[in-house]
């Protein structure tokens, strides 16, 4: 049996992909022309990835009824945020994490890879207080989502010890130009960054980028080892990194799962942790949280 694994199909193997998928070689390019399909054009020539193929007809695969999709991994994706890490390994819950930013955990979510995603989202020209429902809302392949608060937390820009040069606001950075660590695509912090950039009528490109960093404490050791000037991270970050922290705005950083799962024994121990009296104190302790909301439903099919 011939091996597809990895493998792309140009245009002048359309037959190749469309045999694939036991379609014609026309009926592939209808689906082209309406965009119904996963596809690419590079330099003329369209271009059929296999994984994304894949996906594609699994997306697309009915179910009996009655059958249940197979429980998701008991992993928290989406955004890092020292808080959570503590409180899910206090918990006792027995959740993982997997922290690679807020889009990705919304992906991830969908895709039945994890068993719920934090998320801290921005917009440029709406703001931010009903980002994260919005984006909820959005994500079509989890019609069930349920949306609980976790905290509201205050963002900012983390910098030397004593603010060495001088920095307040997202102008200053562009100004001085401070290297400023940056976060992936899709991550809140890079989302909030580029909402300030539009505030402040500024260019991405103005910006002296940074290394791009995971999470906010690798933007702490980056400013430490002194690859960057400056980064975008909770208080929290700051505190934890002997840094100095300087405030930009408060943002809701919410849990999402899907509505099936909410009474699973993991993470009902962990909603019951939100409302302890030993989180309200660890968050007391780094500063830079409010969790009076903890374990509100913020949104619910």
């Amino acid at each position: 049996m011939q091996s597809y694994a990895g493998q792309r199909w140009s245009s002048s193997q359309g037959g190749e992909a469309a045999d694939y998928l036991r379609l014609k070689e026309r009926k592939l390019y209808d689906l082209v022309a309406t965009g119904s399909i996963p596809c690419t054009k590079v330099t003329g020539r369209w271009l059929f990835p296999k994984a994304e193929l894949d996906r594609w007809v699994m997306a697309s695969v009915v179910q009996p009824a009655g059958l249940m999709p197979p429980d998701p991994p008991l992993i928290v994706g989406g955004s890092h945020d020292p808080l959570l890490e503590w409180a899910l390994r206090e918990s006792g819950s027995g959740l993982a994490t997997l922290p690679e930013g807020s889009g990705r955990g919304l992906e991830r979510l969908a895709a039945g890879e994890v068993v719920a995603a934090a998320i801290h989202l921005h917009t440029i020209n709406h703001g931010d207080a009903d980002a994260n429902v919005a984006a909820v809302r959005l994500t079509a392949r989890v019609t069930d989502a349920v949306l609980l608060a976790f905290v509201r937390r205050e963002q900012g820009l983390v910098v030397g010890p004593g603010n060495p040069l001088g920095l307040g606001t997202i102008t200053d950075v562009v100004e001085r130009r401070a290297r400023l660590a940056l976060r992936p695509k899709g991550a809140g912090a890079q989302l909030l960054l580029l909402a300030l950039l539009h505030k402040a009528e500024t260019e991405f490109e103005a910006v002296a980028r940074g290394p791009v960093c995971p999470t906010g404490p690798d933007i702490a050791q980056a400013i430490r080892a002194g690859r960057a000037d400056c980064g975008i991270a909770p208080r929290s970050v700051a505190t934890a990194a002997g840094l100095t922290f300087v405030p930009i705005a408060w943002e809701s950083f919410d849990l999402v799962l899907r509505l099936r799962d909410y009474f699973r024994p993991p993470l009902q121990t962990f909603f019951r942790f939100l409302n302890s009296g030993e989180l309200a104190a660890r968050a007391r302790e780094v500063g830079g949280y409010d969790v009076s909301i903890a374990g509100q439903v913020r949104y619910a099919p």
